[in-house]
């Protein structure tokens, strides 16, 4: 007798569009991990300005449709394909690049693409590091080679990128400028690592940062 397939809730866009296309549906099957993947049971999903740009179809890369939205989710690894020797089931990890999507309660990640998530760090944390924290590190550390004792300035400091670039700034010994165009947003940047931070909606506000 064939065993039947375990079913999921997963979000599928059937139409490009507003956010009125995400449709809940509950007889999704369970992805099965193939060579070098792994399934992950998801505990939170991240939410990326990105998938939006997807979901409505002006993005330059379009998925085939019906799909699954989200890339970033951080949960526990439920079962893995062969090769893929690196996680055992049980543990926790975080991905920044779903292959079946992260709206969903399980899904498909190539290996390499996961990684162990600190037990010092929880799931809503674990899947919003992935892309943000990802693309500060690369346009500061690789890009930019900084080094202790330079000057960043982060301009749109108070989002997710920003706020990544400045904690990783500080940490690497720069001085670090940002700007935020809310007194809330300018708030949060200098609790992130900033040393100063200037409002980027005041006509004068590079006249401040040169001084």
């Amino acid at each position: 007798m064939a065993t039947r397939q375990k079913l999921m809730r997963a979000v599928r866009v059937f139409e490009f569009g507003g956010p009125e296309v995400l449709k809940l549906q509950s007889d999704i099957a369970v992805p099965i991990p193939k060579d070098h993947q792994v399934l992950i049971k998801v505990h939170a999903c991240g939410v990326n300005p990105v998938e939006t740009y997807i979901r409505s179809g002006t993005y330059s890369k379009k998925p085939l449709l019906p799909y699954t939205p989200g890339s970033d989710v951080a949960g526990v690894i439920e079962a893995v394909g062969d090769n893929a020797s690196a996680f055992k089931k049980g543990d926790r990890v975080f991905t920044s690049s779903t292959i079946s999507g992260g709206y969903a309660e399980y899904a498909l990640a190539a290996d390499h693409t996961v990684y162990k998530l600190p037990e010092k760090l929880d799931f809503k944390q674990g899947a919003a590091i992935g892309i943000p924290y990802f693309t500060a590190c690369r346009a500061l550390i690789h890009s930019a080679r900084v080094k202790a004792g330079e000057s960043v300035l982060v301009h749109g400091a108070s989002g997710g990128v920003g706020l990544a670039a400045c904690q990783i700034a500080r940490a690497y010994g720069l001085k670090v400028l940002g700007t935020a165009g809310t007194e809330e947003g300018q708030k949060i940047v200098l609790q992130n690592g900033a040393h100063e931070v200037f409002n980027h909606r005041e006509v004068n506000y590079i006249d401040k940062i040169k001084l």
